[in-house]
């Protein structure tokens, strides 16, 4: 059964933007689009502000009518407890949170997440019905020594265990080496390593579920970038970083469907 993917277009505003700024940017971005065709109808939006950003995000998107999905950049592996300055799931959930992202290459690094500590986020998101968007990359040293998506593979392993076949998630394939570079990798570089991730989610979770699950691409995705990217046909969308925080430059991502021929 071949299931039509939906293209995901998720805008990570990792540390940046107080509560007010996130109204005008998310006012902008409404602005840019609203002569768009796309809206839910082709592309789904998520933005993923810091967690003081959320309550005033969903309050706006909310009472505007914004078709615009909400996400996470984090969630704790517990739901409740002595867990000083951990959000549970249960919160996000609560705010309408759609999404989280899990395991992102700035949490490895930064906070040296191991992949069961991700594989554990992503039960916690799984139990509140939250949609984990995992994330899995290798860094140029791990391109060198292992090659081509061996580090990612083994990555999204660990964290689909325990993922029941029914399981709904998101998988962003980020090039560590190509993350706020400003070199991305090449379309066909992307579609090699997003195929071989999905062939990990057909292993392991079933071919149905293969073909539903939305695979990303992030590292430096640019509006004049990104059609090439979502011509291939395992990158179902793109998780992007710097570019998400300037309203016109993110809807023209958004529309990528203009410069793609569909």
């Amino acid at each position: 059964m071949v299931v039509s993917r939906k293209p995901l277009i998720a805008g990570n505003w990792k540390m940046n933007l107080d509560h007010l700024q996130s109204v005008a940017l998310v006012q902008k971005l409404h602005w840019a689009l609203k002569d768009a065709k796309h809206e839910s109808d082709t592309v789904e939006v998520a933005l993923f502000p810091p967690f003081t950003d959320l309550r005033t995000v969903q309050t706006l998107v909310d009472a505007d009518k914004i078709p615009f999905a909400l996400g996470a950049q984090d969630i704790s592996a517990h739901d409740s407890g002595a867990y000083t300055g951990e959000i549970s799931g249960a919160f996000l959930a609560k705010l309408d949170c759609s999404y989280v992202i899990i395991g992102h290459s700035e949490r490895r690094e930064h906070h040296n997440e191991t992949d069961e500590v991700v594989a554990s986020k992503v039960q916690a998101a799984l139990r509140h019905g939250v949609v984990p968007v995992i994330c899995v990359g290798e860094t140029a040293e791990d391109l060198e020594k292992f090659g081509a998506s061996a580090v990612p593979v083994g990555q999204l392993k660990i964290a689909l265990e325990n993922v029941p076949a029914t399981g709904d998630i998101v998988v962003a394939y980020e090039p560590v080496w190509a993350i706020g570079s400003g070199q991305a990798a090449t379309p066909e570089q992307a579609q090699d390593v997003c195929a071989t991730l999905r062939s990990v989610v057909a292993e392991t979770l079933g071919a149905d579920a293969a073909e539903r699950t939305r695979v990303l691409y992030g590292g430096s995705v640019k509006s004049n970038n990104i059609a090439s990217f979502m011509r291939e046909p395992d990158v179902d969308g793109a998780l992007v970083g710097g570019g998400s925080l300037v309203a016109d430059e993110f809807a023209a991502i958004i529309r990528f469907q203009k410069h793609v021929g569909v």
